[in-house]
């Protein structure tokens, strides 16, 4: 994606976000994923979206993925079913780089 903005929202060169928005919206969630090929996301996405950033925002720090699913209700595997990858979706979800450690998780 290279360094571009979106309203408040400036990317580093690999696509995340240079800080994590106060003001990320579902709107902007939307406009990141269609820029990419994606959108538009469905509810349970964006459900998905939120919770990643919810878990974030709390412990600073990428969830384990299938425990994000299964909290939710979904297939332990539902981002890999949902988004290309969770790197995607950690992306869309407007969260900061987590560092080469955690994108190869991701």
């Amino acid at each position: 994606m290279g360094k571009s903005s979106m309203d408040s929202l400036t990317f580093d060169e690999d696509g995340f976000v240079n800080e994590v928005a106060d003001d990320w919206t579902e709107e902007k969630a939307q406009r990141i994923a269609e820029l990419d090929g994606i959108g538009p996301l469905d509810d349970r996405q964006l459900d998905l979206l939120k919770h990643l950033r919810d878990h974030y925002l709390r412990w600073g720090t990428p969830p384990a993925l299938p425990h994000v699913c299964r909290s939710r209700g979904y297939d332990p595997n539902c981002l890999n079913q949902m988004f290309p990858s969770a790197h995607e979706a950690w992306r869309i979800a407007g969260l900061p780089n987590p560092g080469d450690e955690a994108v190869s998780y991701l």
